[in-house]
């Protein structure tokens, strides 16, 4: 059971024909998703980057926050909203300020990003 999904009364998953579920429905991480975001954050904590994180799930979005400190605002969000996934792609990853540092359909693309962050800390 890798995939978790919040069905409403009446309401069809949409995965039969393709289609993102509704922008009504609670939106989670998949497992092999969660495993990815989180083998970044680890790679990132014993740098000494990132200390703290945050799991919202939302209607329409799921957000993985992450922080320096826990009593700060997050330094970076990666967003999953599958309403998206047909426009400019249902990942992204937003700064601490709320502006979109990079958007894509893949996630594992799009983690890629983090690794010019983690050669810097080594360095």
């Amino acid at each position: 059971m890798d995939d978790i999904l919040a069905l409403h009364p009446g309401q069809s998953s949409g995965m039969a024909q393709g289609k993102p579920a509704s922008k009504n429905a609670t939106v989670y991480f998949m497992r092999q998703e969660l495993m990815a975001i989180l083998n970044v954050y680890g790679r990132m904590v014993s740098a000494g980057q990132w200390r703290d994180y945050a799991i919202d799930h939302d209607r329409g979005k799921a957000t993985f926050s992450i922080f320096r400190r826990a009593s700060e605002m997050p330094m970076f969000s990666i967003v999953k909203e599958p309403a998206l996934v047909n426009q400019q792609g249902m990942w992204r990853i937003l700064g601490m300020d709320g502006r979109i540092l990079k958007r894509g359909k893949d996630l594992g693309v799009l983690l890629r990003y983090f690794d010019r962050h983690l050669m810097r800390a080594v360095d």
